[in-house]
């Protein structure tokens, strides 16, 4: 029997892993919630519109929201491939949010980077918020 405990006590130890390698290092997770009112923000209505929310109380520089026609989608609107600074609130066109730092590209429907470099480097995709509908609102939170 004490064969057993101990061998099943190591394995609880070897599972439990502090290493966060899936987090972002450059952004630090953000407590909000935020609603946004489908009676005001008419562009989330219809099925392939993004709207930036750039609200100080949003996330790190605010958030991306998109609607994809069957469900919300939100991101942070840092750049998560360095830490925030000047230039790295990046900009909406489209589907396509951009870092005015390096360039890059992201797609909202995935939030995938987009050409991602070729260098051996570890590159993020865009940081992810949750996004409900309830009644006529969408939350945003994290």
């Amino acid at each position: 029997m004490k064969p057993i405990l101990g061998l099943l006590i190591l394995a609880i130890f070897i599972s439990c892993d502090n290493n966060h390698s899936d987090r972002n290092p450059y952004l630090l997770e953000t407590n909000f919630r935020y609603p946004i009112n489908l009676n005001y923000e008419i562009d989330l209505r219809y099925p392939g519109n993004a709207i930036h929310i750039k609200d100080a109380t949003v996330g790190i520089r605010g958030a991306f929201v998109f609607y994809s026609g069957s469900s919300y989608l939100a991101w942070e609107a840092s750049c998560p491939n360095h830490a925030p600074n000047d230039c790295s609130t990046m900009s909406l066109e489209g589907l396509i949010v951009t870092c005015s730092c390096e360039g890059y590209r992201y797609h909202l429907s995935n939030g995938q980077l987009l050409d991602r470099p070729d260098d051996g480097k570890r590159y993020h995709d865009l940081l992810f918020y949750q996004a409900t509908l309830s009644g006529n609102t969408v939350i945003i939170s994290n």
